[in-house]
């Protein structure tokens, strides 16, 4: 677990983006927009209250694209915050996962969508100082994805077992699908991940451990997918989604060899100590986005997910437990 708490928006991220320039106090559960329901009206424009607490809005994003196809998709919803809000917002991309939980614990951001295991790191690294307050809904009312094991298809492997021995690439040790998720459950199952691989190592994000696979550099790799829809097409959303949209994979040129058990989507995450008001605007201000704007919501969200639902961090225990079995073995094995 990273403890690095000095400040990192000049290196792990970078601030894309800054514009020039009172609401009631509330609970963060708001109310689950569902289909078939009025859609709810985005949060009535004007400078708040809680903007003496929050004269900036910095929202944080997680690495796995180039810069500027980040700044393409994200630079709409970055606006349409400062204009509910009349506030300067700045959109902070990490390069990786970490880069975002070392910015929550130095206190640089006041909101970001996180992967379940980043959420746990963080969560952790700053004693309980962050907050989940929501998660993607699927059209299935599902709020959870799947992790997937990969080899090439020219590889020979087809099952799990023909990977002993052999090489894997995890994406990032602050990934769920990538890393956390995966071990623990080969663990549960009686196969060691220390010694049941050839050798193993970490690609610095899902993209790029799906390039070495891809490229020979390792026989596996693990990424986050729906594990739903046409395969061919690299399901519904995730990784080999994007990769599959991009024209950078073709699913014959893979094989699918394992899958986890459901992962609950990750958070979006509020620093605890902001005030309950920003919270509930925040809650707000995404419950309406995707009937509001939907094209916004599209860019944002990607894949299929139709909007948000309020969750809580007792949804997400799991994943801090997992984090707290890490640090167990790794002091085991050292």
């Amino acid at each position: 677990m990273i403890r690095r708490r000095h400040l990192v928006a000049a290196g792990a991220l970078l601030p894309l983006a800054a514009r020039g320039q009172g609401s009631a106090q509330g609970s963060t559960q708001g109310s689950i927009q569902g289909r078939g329901q009025p859609a709810r009206p985005m949060p009535a424009p004007g400078r708040r209250d809680w903007a003496a607490q929050v004269p900036q809005l910095r929202l944080g994003v997680l690495g796995g694209e180039s810069e500027s196809d980040r700044l393409g998709r994200y630079d709409a919803y970055r606006k349409l915050f400062e204009d509910t809000f009349g506030i300067p917002t700045r959109m902070f991309f990490a390069s990786d996962y970490s880069g975002v939980q070392q910015a929550f614990a130095a206190k640089q951001l006041e909101i970001a969508n996180m992967s379940p295991a980043a959420y746990a790191g963080v969560w952790l690294d700053t004693n309980g100082g962050v907050e989940p307050i929501l998660v993607t809904q699927e059209p299935d009312g599902s709020t959870s994805y799947v992790a997937l094991m990969y080899v090439r298809a020219d590889s020979g492997i087809t099952r799990l077992e023909e990977m002993r021995g052999k090489a894997m690439a995890w994406s990032d040790p602050n990934s769920a699908s990538g890393y956390l998720i995966p071990r623990a459950e080969l663990r549960a199952a009686g196969i060691a991940p220390e010694t049941f691989f050839g050798r193993t190592g970490f690609a610095g994000g899902h993209d790029q451990a799906l390039v070495a696979v891809l490229q020979k550099q390792y026989d596996a790799g693990v990424c986050w997918s729906s594990g739903q829809g046409d395969e061919s097409k690299g399901y519904s959303r995730g990784v080999l989604t994007a990769a599959v949209e991009k024209g950078l994979l073709n699913m014959r040129d893979i094989r699918i060899i394992w899958r986890s058990r459901p992962i609950q989507n990750g958070p979006v995450v509020v620093r605890a100590d902001l005030p309950a008001s920003f919270k509930q605007d925040m809650v707000d201000f995404h419950l309406a986005l995707p009937a509001a704007h939907p094209e916004i919501h599209k860019a944002v969200e990607r894949g299929s997910a139709i909007g948000w639902v309020p969750t809580k961090h007792e949804d997400y225990a799991v994943f801090v437990d997992m984090r707290r079995a890490e640090a167990v073995e790794r002091r085991r094995r050292n």
